[in-house]
């Protein structure tokens, strides 16, 4: 018996023992077992569960992780007929949905391991996964006529994806958006082994019968669904830096840009030809004879207006300094 007690004794079952005895219990509190002896409380569990069972009429079940899937759905069978017969809320009724659950543990655990590949825990997965399939339980009837595990699987793997929908994005985005990033990756794989390459915006838009700017918009939304910190390290060479360290550089623009914004409005000033002059020697990056030859003029009459000019320039600037 393990030391955890089994969920099928949480609801009120386990109350037959007295909390402030840890250990045993006197004998005097049981007296339709002999005086000499004296049980444990897991015997004292493991007799109220037999106890139950033996009232409920129910089959006996072997060990959980025993019970094959065709053992598992005839057992279930017969726990739905007897749930049926009981009042809601009664410790009888808890005792077999929680068996419920516990035998079908196993579509729980096949269910969530279609989502393996995801960051999240297994166990978190598992945990959501069960309120799906307590879900399931307490909705099934079997006058539908439907196999209980056909009827649970939808709603275990729906409660799967709620989670992954509502928790597991970086950013919160619009649901249309998500389901449109599910719907962009299907249609994705499924032409790229059409077309044997990546499809286009235009393709995806024709499949999904969507406009290309909704297609665009739903990648962008992609991006929010999972961020890198920005001080994380990488995985595969120690030896880099963090991601800030990565993609960050030093814009040497910046220090000149005073400079550049205090020069717009003295240069607005000069005259057109001194102006053309600046442009195609520091921005077409032309050399002075060939200014010249543009212009009409000599090299040695391009050097001395430069050379004005740039003298204009610099005592502007100081002057505002």
């Amino acid at each position: 018996m393990e030391d955890t007690m089994s969920p099928r004794l949480d609801n009120g079952i386990s109350d037959t023992t007295d909390p402030t005895v840890p250990e045993q219990i006197l004998p005097e509190r049981l007296p339709d077992r002999p005086d000499t002896e004296i049980l444990s409380v897991e015997q004292v569990t493991e007799t109220a569960e037999a106890d139950l069972f033996d009232h409920l009429q129910l089959p006996e079940i072997p060990p959980y992780d025993e019970v094959g899937p065709l053992d598992a759905r005839a057992l279930s069978k017969t726990l739905f007929e007897r749930l049926e017969n009981l009042e809601e809320g009664t410790h009888e009724f808890a005792y077999v949905r929680n068996t419920l659950v516990e035998l079908n543990l196993a579509l729980v655990k096949f269910a969530a391991s279609r989502f393996r590949s995801r960051s999240e825990p297994m166990e978190d997965i598992v945990q959501v996964g069960t309120i799906g399939l307590i879900k399931a339980i307490d909705r099934f009837e079997l006058s539908r006529g439907v196999e209980f595990p056909t009827f649970a699987m939808p709603t275990i793997v729906g409660e799967i994806k709620r989670f992954f929908r509502d928790t597991s994005w970086s950013v919160r985005v619009p649901r249309r958006l998500q389901e449109l990033r599910l719907d962009l990756a299907k249609a994705g794989d499924e032409l790229a082994q059409t077309l044997d390459r990546a499809p286009t915006v235009d393709e995806l838009a024709r499949r999904l019968r969507i406009t290309p700017e909704e297609v665009v918009e739903g990648m962008a939304a992609s991006n929010a669904y999972t961020a890198s910190s920005l001080d994380a390290q990488p995985e595969e060479d120690d030896t880099e830096g963090a991601l800030a360290d990565r993609i960050g550089y030093e814009d040497h623009g910046l220090e000149g840009i005073e400079y550049v914004e205090s020069l717009k409005p003295l240069i607005a000033e000069l005259p057109a030809r001194d102006r053309r002059i600046l442009s195609l020697r520091f921005v077409a990056n032309m050399t002075q004879s060939e200014i010249g030859e543009e212009l009409g003029i000599s090299q040695m009459h391009v050097s001395r207006l430069l050379s004005r000019t740039l003298g204009k320039l610099r005592k502007g600037l100081m002057l505002d300094e």
